[in-house]
């Protein structure tokens, strides 16, 4: 077993760098890449036709993310689609820089980075969006009228092209002392502030809307209503609706026990009620099927508070040589429990393991991106510990990130001829065995202080996502230079775990070139990495700054003092989520994940982009097509890579707007 598992491993990453560049194009700063489905080849006809009407229902929700980004957001799409789809006449010019923009909206489901958050701002002037907006109503584009669009783009102006008008989506540290929720463009929340929220409680917490009306905070809830007409349709029945139309199809292809689970989340799209989502997390945590899927409002790093869920979807197929790995993992679950660093009193005393898998993805929408590797789901703490969780390893993303990426990174920023050695020997394998351990081992550790009333994260509030993210990143780190890894044969050779250690310092200099401007990082994952290496640095000295001609580096002076500080960030973590300590997670995350110094960033900015790399990346799904028997079941389903950015969304448009299919 252990040897097959290297095999694989090793033939997987010479395959990566053999094949040719999953690069499709490139916008500024962000690149598109094509994902593959290889495996997708190797499912029976019905797992064909169950992937096809799960895919479809994942475009289904797809336009909803845009509107909970910014109440401009769906407007903002109808407009720059209308004009992309119809282009006869429009100056090329002026339409190169429109569908440039587009594209970045596309990739970002709307005007901010889906990384930093922050709002970018057309090329194109006002003037000339409005002129071409006339030209393709004239060549069919569904924009109403001339003088409606006019009236229309007017009331958009300022979400366009006003940089101080709702310039973050997410501003969970706002200077000035504002109103976290004040601060942010998000449209979770209208009119409320946090301290409106206070003894406020929410009976529909993941999925509303919450608006103050005449005084009174009232929730609009995500649902499509049921047929009977005992519960009316809500916040985006349009979208619900039609996915409904697409997960009854598919749970007529999908085994009993997957029909089980799609069928309850048909359930609570219909009523929004937040026990309904329980009831689908519970059947579908116990179903293992090759073709699985997650669908429905998930995450909460979009919201300031880390309350509201945005709504993603993928699909995805197992990666069956890979997922041995992680079987071996799940399956020694409790050994890492026991050899946890922190307090007994936090253990677990049983570890339920989760299902975990490498995946290729055939969709990912809404608000579930390519830059995503990993994942454990459900999130709700009362279906992890009664029923488990499943881990994911999204191997076709991280290889196609590797494809675009190449190794000029590394040569840059590595801070040693040794770092530069061992991580190109070994830097591939430390990424997926980081993936694997952080989501199959470190999101599903430890226990909360039965005093706990509610979920930890309802008491840590903004700062809950930081420190989960960086607990499951400690994890792994604390676990590489265990003996038994290898033993086990899940890594190769123990220079792996100093190329954790190498990436993991790195990437905390190298993400600051995703933070274009200001001095503050908002994402989770970044501050994560942040807080960790910072933390490390203050108390042990293992990551020293080192200058050369002009040029910084981080330095690790000491893997054995590394993995110490590693021990007592993730006790001190595990210890503030038992126990819910605001104030010690506030304090922890405000010294070390927040700030950093602009000057730096400036510097690795500019070193960056020198090596002319994408900053960000943007996935291009693969394409499912079907034929269809009398009765509209899919018969054959087939795969395609198309390449194509522009083709793909209008594509993905046209399922509410038939017009905007891509007419070039």
């Amino acid at each position: 077993m252990p040897r097959q598992l290297l095999l694989v491993l090793a033939i997987s990453t010479a395959a990566a760098q053999t094949k040719p560049t999953a690069l499709v194009e490139r916008v500024k700063d962000t690149g598109f890449i094509q994902l593959q489905a290889p495996s997708f080849e190797r499912l029976t006809p019905r797992e064909k036709a169950l992937t096809y009407w799960l895919t479809q229902a994942a475009i289904a929700i797809d336009p909803i993310i845009y509107d909970q980004q910014s109440a401009y957001g769906l407007r903002q799409k109808r407009v720059l689609e209308g004009i992309v789809s119809h282009p006869k006449g429009i100056p090329a010019p002026v339409f190169g820089k429109i569908l440039e923009f587009t594209k970045l909206f596309w990739a970002n489901r709307g005007n901010h980075n889906e990384m930093t958050a922050l709002k970018f701002l057309p090329a194109f002037t006002y003037e000339e969006l409005r002129q071409a907006g006339v030209q393709a109503i004239r060549n069919g584009a569904p924009l109403g009228t001339e003088a409606e669009f006019g009236a229309e783009l007017a009331q958009l102006r300022p979400s366009l092209f006003d940089p101080a008008f709702e310039p973050s989506i997410t501003a969970k540290s706002p200077r000035g002392g504002l109103d976290i929720l004040a601060a942010s463009s998000n449209n979770f929340y209208a009119g409320v502030s946090l301290a409106d929220l206070k003894g406020f409680v929410e009976r529909y917490p993941l999925n509303s809307r919450v608006e103050k009306v005449g005084g009174k905070l009232t929730e609009q809830v995500y649902r499509a209503g049921t047929p009977d007409g005992k519960i009316a349709p809500g916040y985006y029945a349009k979208y619900l609706s039609r996915a409904i139309q697409f997960l009854e199809r598919a749970a007529r292809a999908a085994t009993p026990k997957q029909a089980e689970a799609i069928r309850a989340l048909i359930r609570f799209y219909q009523t929004g009620d937040f026990n309904d989502w329980l009831a689908f997390g519970a059947a579908w945590v116990s179903d293992n099927s090759r073709v699985d899927f997650a669908n429905g409002f998930i995450e909460v790093y979009r919201d300031a508070r880390g309350a509201k869920g945005t709504s993603q979807a993928f699909v995805s197929l197992t990666d069956e040589h890979l997922t041995e790995l992680m079987k071996v993992l799940a399956g020694h679950a409790m050994y890492f429990e026991e050899h946890a660093p922190w307090e007994p009193r936090y253990r677990k005393l049983n570890v339920n393991p989760p299902l975990a898998k490498a995946v290729e993805v055939v969709i990912e929408t809404g608000d579930f991106h390519v830059g995503t590797i990993g994942d454990n789901l459900p999130n709700e703490k009362e279906i992890r510990e009664k029923y488990g969780s499943k881990s994911f390893m999204f191997t076709a993303s991280s290889r196609a990130i590797d494809s675009a990426r190449g190794d000029s990174s590394l040569n840059e920023f590595a801070a040693s001829p040794e770092e530069i050695a061992i991580v190109s020997k070994y830097g591939g394998e430390a990424e997926e065995i980081l993936t694997a351990l952080h989501e199959v081992i470190g999101h599903g550790s430890g226990k909360t202080n039965p005093k706990l009333t509610h979920d930890a994260s309802y008491y840590l509030k903004e700062y809950s996502s930081t420190l989960e993210e960086a607990r499951a990143d400690l994890m792994a780190l604390w676990n590489i230079f265990d003996p038994k890894l290898r033993e086990w044969g899940l890594i190769s050779h123990p220079d792996v775990a100093k190329a954790m250690y190498y990436n993991s310092v790195r990437t905390t200099l190298v993400q600051l070139a995703r933070n274009p401007s200001g001095e503050t990082i908002e994402e989770d994952h970044q501050r994560d990495r942040q807080l960790i290496a910072e933390y490390i640095r203050d108390k042990t000295g293992a990551i020293q700054t080192v200058t050369r001609n002009g040029k910084t580096y981080y330095a690790i002076t000491s893997f054995e003092k590394m993995r110490q500080g590693v021990g007592m960030l993730l006790a001190e973590l595990m210890r503030i989520k038992a126990e819910g300590d605001y104030a010690a997670i506030k304090k922890l995350i405000d010294r070390y994940g927040v700030r950093f110094d602009p000057k730096l960033r400036d510097q690795v900015l500019a070193r960056y982009r020198a090596l002319n790399l994408p900053t960000y990346f943007a996935g291009v799904n693969p394409e499912l097509n079907a034929t269809f028997a009398p009765g509209g079941e899919a018969t054959i389903v087939t795969v395609s890579y198309p390449r194509d950015v522009v083709r793909q969304f209008l594509r993905y448009a046209a399922l509410y707007e038939p017009a905007l299919s891509d007419k070039r």
